[in-house]
């Protein structure tokens, strides 16, 4: 069984280059978000728009790209560690560059402003979309508010399971801070 290839978001911004105005596009992203050196699972799609338009100026190739990213990303919960969605919504601004011949997106400073240098008239999108999901993910998600979390002893998922553990833990962790308590009366 063959694979089926993950579609690269991108947007063609030949006719800006040559005629000016402003192109838009939008798509879904499924399965997961692609980070250089990891991959944020999906819940469901993650849904995506941008629009793009040349700037008038002195060198007539400058581009402002203004989208937004929403989706569901598959967290851990921070108590219990059982997968967890996490909503994730994301507006971005960028200005760009047109330079003939680059092969990547590069990032450069000029006057206190990072501008985006891209080489080829396709634009390839997703290294902008995952960095701005990947800013907007949440620390930490919880499964449900009251989560129970693992017990500090065997394990176990105390929302699933009572392994009788944990009122040992508290009864014992009482008893030493009563007496660090009695201490500091004296």
């Amino acid at each position: 069984m063959k694979m089926k290839q993950r579609p690269i978001p991108s947007i063609n911004l030949s006719r800006l280059i040559r005629e000016g105005g402003s192109a838009t596009a939008k798509d879904e992203i499924w399965d997961y978000i692609a980070l250089p050196n990891e991959r944020i699972p999906l819940v469901g799609p993650a849904v995506w728009r941008v629009s793009v338009a040349k700037m008038e100026g002195e060198g007539g190739l400058d581009f402002w790209l203004s989208g937004e990213i929403a989706g569901n990303a598959l967290m851990e919960c921070r108590r219990c560690l059982a997968p967890t969605p996490a909503a994730v919504r994301a507006h971005f601004q960028y200005l760009l560059r047109y330079q003939s011949g680059l092969a990547h997106l590069e990032a450069i400073e000029e006057n206190e402003e990072e501008i985006l240098l891209f080489g080829h008239p396709d634009l390839d999108l997703e290294p902008l979309l995952s960095e701005a999901f990947a800013l907007e993910l949440p620390y930490t998600v919880l499964c449900k508010e009251d989560c129970k979390g693992l017990c500090p002893v065997c394990g176990a998922n105390l929302n699933e399971v009572d392994c009788g553990h944990q009122a040992k833990t508290h009864s014992r962790l009482e008893a030493e801070l009563s007496k660090l308590l009695d201490g500091l009366k004296d």
